[in-house]
């Protein structure tokens, strides 16, 4: 579906492009059935966290009933997001052409855009449908986590080796053909450090050797982050000698924090496009308008080399839309200071939500533990007991690690890394969990007795 055009709309490419860089996270490609990705997806698990999470609906996960009511309504609610997003694509002129008579921009026919919206409305039920399937054991993993790791590893490789030109200036899109290729010059001048720069930074939003090294580095460090946790004892009260460890990870919550935070920040991103192209296009400083730019903000029009993409100029789209490159934020320190305070906030607030609605707060952890059998060793058998035990660190692992991967995600994405920060933070954690997947089943298939035991 990504290779599929939309039929009925000429070949948009990245031309006025409401999501742009996000694209990687969401799983998307513009102009294509899956347009919209897994944003609906995620938007919808996102409102649906954020009401349970604020007890304006009562879910109680420990209710087999109230999880697939709750699971039920995720997909339904994702189908009404899929057609909501869809409409907004189309109101909001994404997909309006210029005449080439009169140079003006118009939309589609009314019966082309309701068949761009049973295109893109079929599409997303077949994304959720696929999600759906994986979850039922029919395959390994989420669709979602799939989608996602799919998306980033193409982005990384394509901006690393290439080989298309996207000026006509010679200058090769992959970040290493770039570097061989402009190495003759640089050794010419071999003591000149302004011209080692010229070939460690392209800027423009070309992949360049500094966002090559920063990918790697950043994987490394969250390679490492991601081994490391504490391991609390633990010993089968039933029989003797049995023990073990119950590992508490330093990403307690995994990617989810991070996984909301973009979508989050994205739909700010999407909707202000919408409001600023449909309701204030000139951006007025006076009257009504004023208020349409605070909130959500004013756009800027990239030149076609940089690919015709909106990009916020003010406002809060401004404050949370990632300054993707080195001279940005050397540009505009202020504003990579107030995105990245926002963004870790935003993760914090994501995780801590999480442990809540997941079901891995202590009080549900240490409830599992004892009907589990277990017992914490040199402690009585006790829910209060291993509560207090768990308290010493899942409250404290949520916060720095939410904090931390918000500081990881941001930083990258200033720095240029390839597939964006959040991009490789969830990649990094998405192959972890298929390697335990793997790993698991693997021993399930040597010791069966083992089933039971790992669930």
């Amino acid at each position: 579906m990504a290779e599929t055009p939309i039929y009925g709309i000429r070949h948009t490419a990245g031309v006025n492009d409401p999501f742009g860089p996000l694209r990687v996270i969401f799983a998307s490609q513009r102009g294509t059935l899956v347009e919209l990705g897994i944003g609906p997806i995620v938007t919808a698990g996102l409102i649906l966290q954020v009401l349970s999470g604020s007890k304006m609906i009562n879910v109680d996960f420990t209710n087999p009933n109230d999880r697939a009511l709750f699971t039920g309504a995720s997909k339904v609610l994702s189908v009404f997001m899929t057609l909501f997003e869809g409409l907004a694509f189309i109101l909001g002129g994404a997909y309006n052409v210029s005449n080439p008579t009169t140079g003006i921009a118009q939309p589609p026919s009314i019966q082309n855009s309701f068949f761009i919206l049973v295109q893109l409305l079929i599409a997303g039920i077949v994304i959720i449908l696929l999600d759906e399937m994986l979850q039922k054991k029919w395959g390994f993993g989420s669709g979602i986590s799939l989608f996602i790791a799919a998306g980033v590893c193409l982005s990384i490789v394509w901006d690393t080796i290439g080989p298309i030109s996207p000026v006509s200036d010679n200058h090769y899109l992959g970040a290493l053909i770039a570097f061989f290729q402009s190495l003759p010059t640089v050794l010419a001048s071999p003591t000149s450090l302004t011209a080692w720069w010229s070939v460690l930074y392209r800027g423009g939003g070309l992949p360049d050797m500094l966002g090559f090294i920063t990918t790697l580095v950043v994987f490394l460090i969250i390679i490492y982050l991601n081994g490391l946790r504490v391991e609390v004892p633990v010993s089968y009260a039933r029989y003797r000698g049995f023990r073990g460890r119950f590992p508490i990870k330093f990403f307690y919550v995994s990617n989810i924090p991070v996984i909301f935070a973009a979508a989050l920040f994205g739909n700010v991103y999407f909707i202000g496009q919408l409001i600023f192209n449909r309701y204030n296009p000139g951006c007025s400083s006076t009257g009504v308008n004023f208020w349409l730019s605070l909130i959500p903000g004013c756009y800027e029009q990239q030149s076609a080399q940089q690919g015709g993409q909106l990009i916020p100029s003010k406002g809060l789209a401004y404050y949370t839309f990632a300054p993707r490159s080195l001279s940005i934020v050397l540009g505009d320190p202020v504003r990579a200071a107030v995105y990245m305070a926002i963004f870790v906030l935003a993760c914090v607030f994501f995780a801590v939500t999480w442990v809540e609605v997941g079901g891995m707060d202590s009080k549900t952890v240490s409830k599992q533990l004892i009907d589990s059998g277990m017992q914490i060793e040199g402690f009585r058998r006790s829910g209060s007991t291993v509560r207090q035990i768990l308290d010493r660190y899942i409250p404290a692992v949520t916060v720095i690690g939410g904090i931390t991967i918000g500081v990881i995600a941001a930083g990258a994405d200033f720095l240029g890394a390839f597939g964006t920060g959040t991009g490789i933070l969830l990649t990094v954690g998405i192959i972890q969990q298929y390697y335990e997947i793997l790993a698991k089943e693997r021993i399930t298939e040597i010791y069966p007795g083992t089933k039971g035991l790992l669930g």
